[in-house]
């Protein structure tokens, strides 16, 4: 499936009368006529009465607010995370299927430029290979999250979509998936199910909860369309020295390779870099004695995917780990800081004109940000890490 998106993508920027869309209107107010401004905007994107019918049934899941508002996973550091999600399992059985389904991802790197060990670790991390792919009512979950007034504007989006693929027939109206309306094996969101899904086995449909095949071609699709650099890196772990002018990492300063050599930054066993004519970020999840990993423009996707600066990085070692390279060297960071005390930097970056996004225990990237400016300031080594000593000095 295929779907042309023009009419549905017009619908979601105006309604027939020209005025702003749904992803405008208020949220909340009373349920049922909220619903039936939902029911007319589906009505002119083409939504017959199959997918109309879904809506009405669908109703409000207090579970699913609870989840939106405790994603408490985030406030753990990149070591923790990502020495959970990269398990042994996930890199057996993610070597297992690149070699199961290498027809697969060959005719995906050919056609989308996207390497197999990248489509390979969102899989293992989305689903476990598909094995745990939610069991949420999509429907339910996406209405409940259009209609709460904290961030509908990502959610309402998804309604005619996912309304489009029931009425169509590709998903049933009773769907699972995960908390946040994502559906099948790399939990796609409606929208891009419905534009970049991929009939990958030929059989006429695009079935990402059950087809290997289908979800390798459109996860490579996806990330296609998201940016992916074909037959470039996305990063690569380094050694960095005591001393260097620390104000000049981070993911956004790109520079050249030999920049960073002339700083002293090398590869990873300390032979010095190999210039391959592409700029790099400096990216220190742990600050300047944790691990460092050179960041290229193909990481910028991954925060596309996701954007938790500890899920993106663990999601782009893993694809390292599974293009063969050896577990990164945690070295020796300062230990970061428990959820109340972020709480507690982040309310005095508050206080000082900062914004952090919400006091929320997340050392998000406006907190890394922030923590980069005071550091500055304070004249501290500037990377982005919280420490015992800049609390104190704020």
């Amino acid at each position: 499936m295929r779907a042309p998106l023009s009419a549905l993508a017009a619908t979601l920027l105006f309604t027939a009368a020209g005025t702003v869309s749904a992803m405008a209107q208020e949220c909340g107010g009373d349920f049922q006529a909220w619903k039936q401004g939902v029911a007319a905007e589906a009505r002119a994107a083409g939504v017959g009465e199959k997918g109309l019918a879904a809506l009405a049934a669908a109703t409000i899941d207090d579970k699913v607010l609870a989840r939106d508002r405790a994603q408490g996973v985030f406030t753990q550091t990149f070591i923790e995370f990502s020495s959970r999600m990269i398990s042994a399992y996930r890199l057996k059985h993610g070597d297992a299927n690149l070699k199961k389904y290498a027809d697969v991802f060959s005719r995906a790197e050919q056609e989308f430029g996207v390497q197999p060990p990248v489509v390979a670790a969102f899989w293992a991390l989305e689903t476990d290979f598909g094995a745990v792919q939610g069991d949420f009512h999509t429907l339910t979950a996406l209405v409940t999250l259009a209609h709460d007034c904290r961030r509908p504007e990502l959610f309402r989006r998804q309604l005619v979509p996912l309304l489009t693929l029931i009425d169509r027939g590709v998903v049933p109206a009773d769907v699972e998936g995960a908390w946040a309306g994502e559906i099948g094996q790399t939990q796609m969101l409606p929208v891009d199910y419905l534009h970049d899904g991929v009939d990958g086995d030929g059989d006429g449909q695009v079935d990402l909860r059950n087809s290997a095949p289908d979800v390798i071609m459109t996860t490579a699709k996806k990330l296609q369309v998201m940016g992916w650099k074909p037959e470039q890196p996305w990063v690569v772990e380094v050694r960095v020295p005591d001393q260097m002018p620390w104000d000049q990492t981070g993911r956004d300063n790109k520079l050249p390779l030999a920049q960073w050599s002339q700083w002293g930054v090398t590869q990873r066993d300390g032979a010095p870099l190999e210039d391959n004519g592409l700029k790099a970020g400096l990216v220190l999840p742990m600050g300047r004695k944790g691990p460092a990993f050179l960041a290229f423009d193909n990481y910028d996707v991954y925060l596309e995917w996701n954007k938790s600066a500890t899920y993106a990085l663990t999601a782009a070692v893993l694809a390292t780990r599974l293009a063969g390279a050896p577990a990164y060297d945690r070295r020796d960071p300062d230990p970061g800081f428990s959820a109340e005390r972020m709480k507690a930097l982040q309310t005095r970056l508050e206080a000082k004109g900062y914004d952090v996004g919400s006091v929320d225990g997340i050392l998000g990237n406006n907190t890394r940000e922030a923590i980069r400016q005071e550091q500055k300031r304070l004249g501290l080594p500037v990377d982005g890490w919280p420490t015992a000593e800049l609390l104190a000095k704020l």
